[in-house]
């Protein structure tokens, strides 16, 4: 079981390294070229623990481009900001490694 969480915790490591200089890059060609379009959005999440939702909320923010406004734990949605409009599970794809490693 350990062992199972501690490998699901190190491709979450790696994975959000990926999408973070992947982000970067994203990021500054819109802003280069101008294609900035703020947009909020209400995510649904399946984590159910606080702190699972707190991680996925920082790794959000952490990832240039996109911010968390607010946490609703009890409802299980995330409020969170883009620069430009894209598909939900391009700003959470690490959510599945995070359910695997702490729910």
């Amino acid at each position: 079981m350990f062992l199972k969480r501690f490998y699901y915790g190190i491709l979450y490591f790696l994975v959000l390294i990926f999408e973070i200089i992947k982000a970067v890059f994203d990021t500054s060609k819109c802003s280069i070229k101008g294609d900035i379009d703020p947009v909020i959005y209400n995510i649904k999440t399946d984590l159910k623990r606080p702190i699972s939702q707190v991680i996925l909320a920082n790794s959000i923010t952490l990832t240039p481009g996109t911010l968390t406004i607010d946490i609703d734990s009890e409802n299980c949605i995330i409020k969170a900001s883009a620069i430009y409009p894209r598909d939900i599970k391009d700003i959470i794809p690490f959510e599945p490694y995070i359910k695997k490693m702490l729910e």
